[in-house]
């Protein structure tokens, strides 16, 4: 069992003892935390929503309960994608919001991911003040001064702001009779995609995996070893694209006509390449993500700045650098017009755009971008392992090349990279590595995991 406290919220897997799972006392702790350290602050309403894997329903009760017990009222919008409670909060001038999701981890994990006012990820701030207060007693309300609960839908509202954007181009969409095959691999995305397909104009859409009961049919991280089922129906379905989403729809990922993957990382380039072809302005992702968006970026004679990883350090440098688009190379598009968050939905209206305008397919399209292979790795650590000794080391090794420090280590050799970092949400060392052939980026990989292990047993021994 794990259990995984962090910042930015709370994460484990679902059962075993106090501490080391995500038990009912873990949650009702974390959210009577946040709940509380709002109320202090004259905090009144928040926002909550679930994606649909099989705990959803019993940690959703939990917090809704003790929300509610401290005397906080709560909109439950229920079934919800990431990106539709965080425009919620927003539309219902919330005080925060509570998404119940594990995000891409697998069916037997759960978590709480905290918004603030603004429909925004809480800053390492008051993450701490969250981590803290969650160890201490907590003050109940009165019988008659306990919150309610209000039910609402938000997902049309939410459609009906992408449709709004002036360069979705329904008409176009319409006019392209367009065959797409969606994977949403049985979580909120098979409501909310085939939704917006619809209100699209796509004329024929094709489900597998949409029935949202949370029994995920695969890996449910949409990635391209994962992907096979959906690659196979875009083929026998003689289909243009098929899509992909995670479970709580802020990850976007796609297929080709041919069955091929688009590759994640790329996600965000097209839809930045298209966005800049209607109006100018910066873009930002973070360091693991592909140089490519900044290839695109120079392109349209526009400043491409790294951000660190993690959706709020890319807001954070969005905001900083006024940029028009963003997001991170895990297929999560921030498109701040609409609301400073990944969504996937809005991803798809865009790249449905960008495809019936310029009638391309998809595989042409993808050609036309630079052609880079990143490796992505990870080395697990153990609890005694010191990840600051560990990186330290390596920058001693490799001080010769250009580094970046602001999250873990990226190091720039010549034309290509590698970035090593510890993640947030799992007990792992990241190392990533991008270049133009995915010989030399697995190679570059492998012998910065190489000195990684060496280091460890030196530390150990």
């Amino acid at each position: 069992m794990s259990l995984i406290k962090s910042i930015s919220g709370i994460r484990g897997t679902i059962g075993g003892k106090s501490g080391s799972g995500l038990t009912p006392v873990d949650i009702a702790n974390f959210t009577l935390a946040f709940g509380s350290i709002l109320k202090a602050k004259d905090g009144k309403k928040i926002v909550v929503g679930r994606d649909a894997r099989i705990s959803g329903e019993m940690v959703h009760h939990i917090v809704v309960g003790n929300l509610i017990s401290i005397g906080i009222d709560v909109v439950d919008i229920g079934l919800a994608t990431t990106p539709t409670v965080e425009m919620a909060v927003v539309a219902e001038q919330a005080d925060g919001g509570i998404i119940i999701t594990a995000s891409h981890n697998p069916k037997q994990w759960n978590a709480l991911k905290l918004l603030n006012s603004k429909g925004e990820f809480i800053s390492d701030k008051v993450g701490k003040e969250v981590l803290k207060k969650a160890t201490s007693k907590f003050d109940f309300s009165e019988v008659d001064k306990l919150g309610q609960v209000t039910k609402k839908d938000y997902l049309d509202y939410h459609i009906e702001q992408i449709l709004k954007i002036p360069y979705v181009d329904v008409e176009a969409i319409r006019n392209k009779k367009l065959k797409v095959v969606v994977d949403a691999v049985n979580s909120v995305g098979g409501i909310a995609v085939p939704k917006l397909l619809n209100a699209l104009g796509v004329e024929t859409i094709y489900e597998i995996h949409c029935e949202p009961n949370g029994k995920f049919a695969h890996n449910p991280e949409p990635l391209p070893e994962h992907l096979s089922s959906l690659a196979s129906e875009v083929k026998q379905r003689k289909a243009d694209i098929g899509i992909a989403v995670d479970p709580d729809v802020d990850r976007l990922a796609l297929i080709d006509e041919k069955g091929n993957p688009f590759g994640e990382e790329y996600t965000l380039v097209a839809v930045a390449d298209y966005v800049l072809q209607h109006k100018k302005g910066n873009t930002v992702s973070n360091l693991s993500s592909t140089k490519a968006l900044k290839d695109i970026s120079l392109k349209h004679g526009v400043t491409y700045t790294a951000s660190a990883v993690g959706e709020v350090n890319v807001v954070e440098k969005m905001k900083e650098t006024n940029a028009i688009i963003g997001g991170e190379g895990n297929g999560g598009i921030i498109l701040p017009e609409l609301h400073y968050g990944r969504d996937a939905l809005v991803g798809i209206a865009l790249i449905l755009s960008q495809l019936a305008t310029t009638k391309k397919s998809v595989h042409a399209l993808r050609a036309q971008y630079p052609n880079y292979v990143i490796s992505k790795n990870k080395i697990q650590l153990q609890e005694d392992m010191n990840l600051v000794e560990i990186i330290d080391k390596i920058k001693e090794k490799y001080q010769q090349y250009p580094q970046n420090t602001i999250d873990g280590l990226r190091i720039d050799i010549d034309e290509d990279w590698v970035h090593l970092r510890g993640s947030n949400t799992e007990p792992i060392i990241r190392i990533y590595a991008e270049s133009s052939t995915e010989q030399t980026a697995n190679a570059i990989a492998q012998k910065m995991m190489k000195d990684i292990t060496a280091i460890i047993k030196q530390i150990n021994n």
